[in-house]
């Protein structure tokens, strides 16, 4: 049984032209917010709990969700005043239970094989990056890897075919139980691209869907590519 965190309180500014009256993690896939979307595929792969990272309209994803969905348990944190993804990441581990929990980004549905990432953060503690490959990588920048293992990352803007980080940790509990908490921090910029150099993630490559909801073209992509999830 596995555990993760999902990050849903961010505010959604590129998508608000055409989803401005719910958080974007609440955004309409025909009939059904995307997140549910997400719930249910960890639902599939096992996962027995969820922490909700909630901020930008937080209300709303509780009050549909509340306490449990199929057989997920649901608990959420709330961000009063914007904490970064690191900062959410930090906050949520807090009530998570087991030593290593999955983190993905409520933006962005990914179907992988959690079982394998999970056996590759078993086999040495490590943290664990989910890439996906892509024709085409300007949107989001590439991982820079070296025989299985993740050891930086890129600016976005290059083009061309590369492997692309895809939302998805394995990461220890603790893992950023040491980072100043003070002031809001990126857990990609701030964290992941000071780290990797030094003491690199491994890398789990999926060929699975992946979808990030993020701009109105791939939210109204989302519709199709989507629906008979």
């Amino acid at each position: 049984m596995h555990e993760a965190v999902i990050l849903a309180g961010g505010y959604g500014t590129r998508l608000r032209q055409v989803v401005s009256d719910v958080p974007k993690p609440m955004a309409p896939i025909g009939d059904r917010p995307f997140l549910e979307l997400q719930l249910r595929m960890l639902e599939r792969q096992g996962f027995e709990h969820v922490v909700l990272a909630v901020g930008y309209l937080g209300h709303m994803i509780m009050s549909h969700f509340g306490d449990r969905l199929g057989h997920l348990k649901l608990s959420y944190t709330v961000e009063d005043s914007p904490l970064g993804t690191g900062g959410a990441i930090q906050t949520a581990l807090r009530s998570c239970r087991r030593d290593r929990v999955f983190v993905l980004n409520g933006d962005t549905y990914l179907e992988f094989e959690c079982d394998t990432a999970d056996r590759l953060w078993q086999s040495d503690r490590c943290g664990v990056i989910v890439g996906r490959a892509l024709p085409d990588t300007a949107r989001y920048g590439r991982l820079v890897t070296a025989d299985g293992w993740v050891t930086g990352m890129t600016e976005k803007g290059d083009d061309g075919p590369g492997i692309v980080n895809a939302g998805c940790y394995v990461l220890a509990r603790e893992q950023l139980a040491a980072v100043d908490h003070s002031m809001p921090f990126s857990f990609e910029a701030d964290y992941l691209a000071h780290i990797l150099p030094t003491a690199p993630f491994h890398l789990c490559e999926t060929s699975g869907l992946f979808i990030d909801i993020g701009v109105p073209e791939d939210f109204a992509r989302a519709q199709d590519l989507l629906a008979s999830r």
